[in-house]
């Protein structure tokens, strides 16, 4: 198992916002990111970035963890 550090517990934290946001997106139309910050602002973009990269910052830990 591994050991999460802040780093890990803010990307996971992203990731769950992320999915909820594309879960709202997908049932209702309703992009609440967008909404909160604007369409396709600097903020939302940003956001964006960050759950992109959160993505990356948890699946390469786990990959290689899994590879072991």
């Amino acid at each position: 198992m591994l050991k999460l550090n802040i780093v890990m517990w803010v990307a996971l934290i992203l990731l769950v916002v992320g999915g909820l946001n594309w879960g709202l997106v997908g049932l209702l139309k309703f992009d609440l990111v967008a909404r909160l910050f604007g369409e396709m602002s600097f903020l939302t973009r940003l956001v964006y970035v960050a759950v992109a990269l959160s993505a990356v910052i948890v699946f390469v830990p786990t990959f290689l963890e899994s590879k072991k």
